[in-house]
């Protein structure tokens, strides 16, 4: 009896922890896929709506783009925009 006890305990822990793992490499994935849909969309946009700044790039190697008011700015790998100063930007 006791050794049954110890079996189902073990197999029950085993369980656990391979669920756990398996959430978290799931969860992951998602952040990683959520990220990069952002980015293309996010780029898409500055693609279409604003300018590109020829001939020059961001401080690592990003394109820049110019809005509407004038403000140079370049798109993350998450997405997000930065704006840049001018002494930011570089030739290509």
């Amino acid at each position: 009896m006791k050794h049954t006890l110890k079996i189902a305990l073990l197999a029950t822990g085993l369980f656990a922890v391979t669920q756990v793992h398996a959430q978290s490499t799931i969860s992951k994935d998602a952040h990683a896929v959520g990220h990069k849909t952002s980015e293309i969309a996010a780029k898409s946009k500055a693609t279409i709506v604003d300018k590109k700044y020829r001939g020059k790039q961001g401080p690592g190697g990003q394109t820049v783009y110019i809005d509407k008011y004038s403000h140079y700015y370049y798109v993350n790998s998450r997405g997000h925009k930065y704006y840049l100063k001018k002494s930011q930007i570089r030739n290509k």
